[in-house]
């Protein structure tokens, strides 16, 4: 009757041993394979995919992001600046509670550690110059108004269409809004596009 008792006992401490181990080896397998999934993540933000990483598309109706060969960043810099749509034009401003021109290019770029001067006539001295035909979104477009004689007003473009540049900025009028440089005020105003991020 001992021997049987011993047998059952070595057969439960057994079982029990094999089973521990079983299951320890699954939770190790399943460890291994979720290791090994992760190492497929694409942590470098320059290099992240669109597709797996949606963007803030909040203002998908005004502002088309579908271009892959436009930077990650450019397209960043705009969701940033289209955020602010309809906020009130306020000079000086620099905040959600207003933005002059340059106020929303610095404040915007700002979020992405990149420090633009405070002015459109300094900021005009920042970057590259480049033809309106080589415009890409994230440039900045700068306008000479009001019979000024130096750069006064800043934004950047969000939109290249065939000949159209769209551009987001704070108009004294109507806030921070979207424009066409196809619009008779700012074609007739219109002096530079400078590229400040490649």
């Amino acid at each position: 009757m001992k021997n049987i008792f011993k047998i059952v006992l070595v057969s439960i401490v057994c079982g029990s041993t094999f089973a521990s181990n079983t299951m320890g080896d699954a939770i190790l397998n399943e460890v291994t394979t979720l290791s090994n999934s992760t190492k497929s993540f694409n942590t470098d933000p320059k290099k992240k995919d669109t597709k797996k990483y949606p963007l803030n598309n909040k203002n998908a109706t005004d502002i088309f992001i579908e271009n892959n060969t436009d930077s990650y960043l450019a397209l960043q810099l705009i969701n940033v600046a289209s955020d602010n749509l309809g906020t009130s034009y306020r000079s000086g401003g620099t905040t959600p509670a207003g933005f002059d021109c340059s106020g929303l290019m610095y404040s915007t770029f700002k979020k992405f550690d990149i420090t633009l001067p405070r002015s459109s006539h300094e900021m005009a001295e920042v970057g590259t110059e480049i033809n309106p035909e080589k415009a890409k979104k994230g440039d900045l477009i700068f306008f000479i108004n009001r019979g000024q004689h130096r750069i006064n007003h800043v934004g950047m473009i969000v939109e290249v269409n065939g000949d159209e540049i769209k551009f987001i900025h704070s108009s004294t009028t109507g806030g921070v809004m979207i424009s066409s440089l196809k619009e008779s005020y700012y074609e007739r105003t219109f002096k530079q596009i400078n590229r400040i991020i490649e």
